[in-house]
């Protein structure tokens, strides 16, 4: 086992989803009575479905390409987004 890589995915993700739009939105669905535990378990169940996803297909990807490249594809799908959201951000204010 990779405990530094285990520790570093982690961390990354823990921070990624602090106060992004699926952590609200597990908040307001336990909002109402007795809805901890089916909210705690359908949350935790679609987040790791959804890593799951992307292990599958981080892992397919360095089968068909270089891993350089798929490195580099997703710091250019960053670096896009960010941009994106710079320029929506410079427009809307």
């Amino acid at each position: 086992m990779d405990w530094r890589l285990l520790l570093t995915t982690f961390g990354s993700v823990f921070l990624a989803e602090l106060g992004d739009k699926t952590q609200l939105a597990t908040l307001c669905f336990a909002t109402g009575k007795n809805t901890l535990v089916p909210v705690f378990i359908g949350s935790s169940l679609a987040l790791v479905t959804s890593s799951l996803l992307a292990c599958l297909l981080g892992n397919t990807l360095t089968r068909v390409l270089p891993i350089r490249w798929v490195h580099l594809g997703a710091g250019v799908i960053f670096i896009a987004l960010g941009a994106l959201l710079v320029i929506r951000s410079l427009r809307s204010g």
